[in-house]
């Protein structure tokens, strides 16, 4: 039992957790009224699980009764519980590089080729839908929280930079950009995954995507990093 209201219908949710989004469409759908209470930083959901003796969230109070997170609310409804959508795959990443690599040994462009072709590949899936890459990006990208613009020219830099490992066209400039961008993307990454252990997706194959947050993307960073300072040199 918890010290809500016993009145009082609430859930205590991580704005964008794919369970606490599940668990209010679950609440919308039986026309249960809420309070919804969205975490607005990693100590106060931190906080909450402490207050309640919790290790999850998404939490949901029925009449002051913690009934649990999504599951546990699927089940006190007698409602099915959808456990495959929004679930994070790796499976795009893969089918990209996985592109780029046979293209790039068609075309026997090896690793300039190869870093090309995924460049290219991923700023076109990024240009797509600007505006839904850039409500994922911005939420975890540094240069972009400070400077929003930034995430309006990402797609354009790494198709440049993608552009020109392909052609081998101004090699510095690319090198610059490349670097650049590398290093920019790569810190984001490294802050929110190691050092804020936030729990996101990955806008690297454009908006609304199930990848995680993680090795992977930082790995693509530091590539793009590796082949700037390669250009440059």
């Amino acid at each position: 039992m918890s010290n809500q209201d016993s009145n009082v219908n609430e859930i205590y949710r991580k704005p964008d957790c794919p369970w606490g989004k599940k668990a209010v469409t679950l609440l919308d759908n039986n026309n249960i009224e809420y309070k919804d209470h969205t975490f607005s930083d990693k100590d106060e959901e931190n906080a909450f699980k402490e207050k309640h003796e919790v290790k999850t969230t998404p939490q949901v109070f029925l009449k002051g009764e913690r009934i649990g997170g999504y599951t546990e609310l699927a089940e006190h409804l007698n409602d099915s519980v959808d456990d495959d959508e929004d679930e994070t795959s790796y499976l795009p990443v893969i089918a990209v590089f996985s592109t780029a690599a046979l293209m790039a040994l068609a075309t026997q462009t090896w690793i300039m080729g190869f870093m090309g072709f995924s460049l290219c590949l991923l700023a076109c899936l990024k240009l797509m839908d600007i505006p839904a890459f850039i409500e994922g990006f911005k939420k975890y990208d540094l240069l972009t929280k400070a400077i929003p613009v930034y995430g309006w020219v990402y797609p354009f830099a790494e198709l440049f930079a993608g552009l020109g490992f392909l052609s081998g066209l101004v090699p510095n400039l690319v090198g610059s950009v490349s670097l650049f961008v590398g290093l920019v993307g790569g810190v984001s990454i490294f802050k929110a995954v190691y050092i804020d252990k936030t729990d996101l997706s990955c806008a690297c194959i454009g908006g609304n995507s199930n990848v995680p947050l993680g090795v992977v993307s930082i790995s693509e960073n530091v590539m793009m990093a590796v082949m700037g300072v390669w250009l440059l040199i």
